[in-house]
């Protein structure tokens, strides 16, 4: 590259051309007009990228092509050009605020349809429980998370450092825990293990099922205010899905209700 006058081309790139177009032009301004392919060695764009941005510039007024020794040479045409061509814009830029006021009721109508449906988000893989833990703590704290959990389950794929950060930032949220769970002396035992350390307030409050009747490898957590989500511990496979709707969350804190005041109380 043999340009000379760097801080007009940024200059330009201000008022609306492309890094290319900008170097073109201040090309054409340096040497006075040229053929393509000096065009190309003195700006350093490759032949064919030159040869886009002339036919643009030609397009726009700003060039004028030249036939000379059947060959076309390129010049720049009037300065004041660029204020036409940047008139032209603004007028542009007025007509598309007019027709995106035509039609933003329509926008509007239909996103407001959107808005009434639950947002989903998947994940699949050995991260997808630390990464929904993650969205339990990143949502605003100061709630209580109930869920239908299996505490073993829970460990087997989370590091003892992941588990302890999370219980933490619950602490740390003020994010208490109620959870009913499968009844084995490893889930019964699961708040001694892991919540050494954590304020009293924070140990989750657990009652029991039948584990022969209840062997569920999966957990359903309600969080947050509005936020279910459900992930599945067992198997090959581990996913997830977080649900973010009000009246689901709602309806699966009843489901929750429900099965806590006919469960055991641990001792």
């Amino acid at each position: 590259m043999q340009i000379k006058n760097h801080s007009l081309v940024k200059s330009l790139q201000k008022v609306g051309f492309t890094d290319k177009e900008a170097l073109v032009y201040v090309t054409l301004l340096e040497l006075g007009g040229a053929y393509p392919s000096r065009i190309s060695e003195y700006s350093g764009l490759k032949r064919a990228t030159t040869y886009n941005v002339l036919t643009v510039l030609s397009v726009r007024g700003l060039v004028n092509e030249i036939e000379k020794r059947n060959k076309i040479f390129y010049q720049i045409d009037k300065p004041h050009k660029l204020t036409q061509y940047s008139n032209v814009q603004i007028q542009k830029a007025k007509e598309g605020l007019e027709k995106t006021e035509q039609i933003l009721p329509d926008i509007e109508e239909l996103f407001s349809q959107m808005a009434s449906r639950p947002k989903v988000l998947f994940f699949e893989g050995p991260e997808t429980v630390a990464s929904i833990c993650s969205d339990m703590t990143s949502s605003k704290g100061d709630y209580e998370m109930i869920a239908f959990s299996n505490a073993n389950k829970f460990k087997d794929v989370m590091t003892p450092a992941q588990i302890k950060d999370f219980v933490r930032a619950k602490e740390r949220l003020n994010i208490t825990t109620r959870g009913i769970l499968p009844d084995t002396a490893k889930n019964r035992s699961y708040s001694d293990n892991i919540f050494d350390g954590i304020k009293e307030k924070y140990w989750p409050k657990m009652r029991f099922v039948a584990a022969e009747k209840f062997p569920y490898e999966a957990e359903i957590t309600v969080y947050a205010d509005n936020k279910v989500s459900i992930t599945k511990l067992g198997g090959e496979n581990i996913i997830g899905v977080i649900i973010e709707d009000k009246i689901i969350h709602d309806m699966m804190k009843m489901v929750f209700e429900l099965a806590w005041v006919s469960a055991e109380v641990k001792e």
